[in-house]
């Protein structure tokens, strides 16, 4: 089966650069497949799940909102913040959706709504990504085990 190269890089650091079978991606113009060979793009990301295919299984991956170049070999996604989903701490991220609604509920008080929403889709988008990264075997896990052993 053919492959294109993925990375996903934010400010601090490249998250993930790996050969993938598939990506679905989130965009402004709606969810995007992209398998190798994709003709040439650039689109914006919108904050969600990103879905990763190989041959061994999928993996799942919590982005924020960012940009999507596509190349023919190569698919780039430069996002503000990125979590792999087996190495999300989901104990944190749930903390953080409850007081993200803990703030919504404060109606009539000098609370940022904008942010506290913001905050409470990032911390759904990470507890999906986890779940459904759990789900699916962990494979980027795995992968990233098998190549420090090596």
């Amino acid at each position: 089966m053919s492959s294109v190269t993925l990375e996903i890089i934010t400010p601090e650091r490249v998250v993930l650069s790996t050969t993938v079978n598939m990506v679905s991606v989130r965009t402004g113009g709606g969810e995007l497949g992209i398998l190798p060979r994709h003709f040439p793009l650039a689109a914006t990301v919108t904050p969600g799940v990103v879905k990763v295919k190989v041959e061994e299984g999928e993996d799942f991956i919590a982005v924020s909102e960012g940009f999507l170049h596509v190349r023919p070999d190569r698919v780039v996604l430069l996002v503000d913040t990125a979590e792999v989903g087996w190495s999300i701490d989901v104990k944190r991220a749930e903390e953080a959706k409850q007081r993200a609604e803990r703030r919504l509920a404060e109606k009539g008080t000098d609370i940022d709504t904008a942010r506290a929403e913001t905050a409470l889709h990032r911390a759904l988008y990470r507890l999906q990504a986890a779940e459904h990264s759990e789900k699916a075997g962990e494979w980027l896990k795995k992968a990233k085990d098998k190549s420090q052993s090596s």
